[in-house]
């Protein structure tokens, strides 16, 4: 269960990672696959909004990473339980304020390395 609710946590930060990319460094390329029910032209002055949203997928990501390398088995799991959170809230924050495939994609996965982590 333990190596199941690790394989979680380390998919969830890989996704931040990639969100982090996309919107800060490839907006206006991948950003644009991605987001298509946004106008083109609103991708280039969007770019600094993005880059920002961007940042902060980081940090959930830097957070999920960190918790790989803290020794203490009840802090490793305590703060791969707060970051985890963190994703679910936002995915379910973007659901009801963006598109409710938010939380599918991001939501979810961290839901359920949230679940896994807490029962390991």
């Amino acid at each position: 269960m333990v190596i199941i609710a690790k394989i979680f946590v380390a998919l969830v930060a890989l996704e931040h990672l990639y969100i982090l990319w996309m919107e800060m460094f490839a907006w206006e390329t991948a950003g644009k696959r991605t987001f298509k029910q946004l106008p083109p032209e609103l991708f280039k002055p969007t770019k600094g909004l993005a880059a920002n949203q961007g940042l902060y997928n980081g940090f959930l990501s830097a957070g999920l990473i960190w918790s790989f390398f803290i020794s203490d088995p009840a802090w490793q799991k305590n703060i791969a339980v707060f970051f985890l959170s963190c994703v679910v809230i936002a995915g379910v924050f973007g659901a009801l304020t963006a598109a409710k495939k938010i939380f599918f994609v991001q939501g979810l996965p961290a839901l359920i390395g949230l679940v896994l982590t807490l029962l390991a």
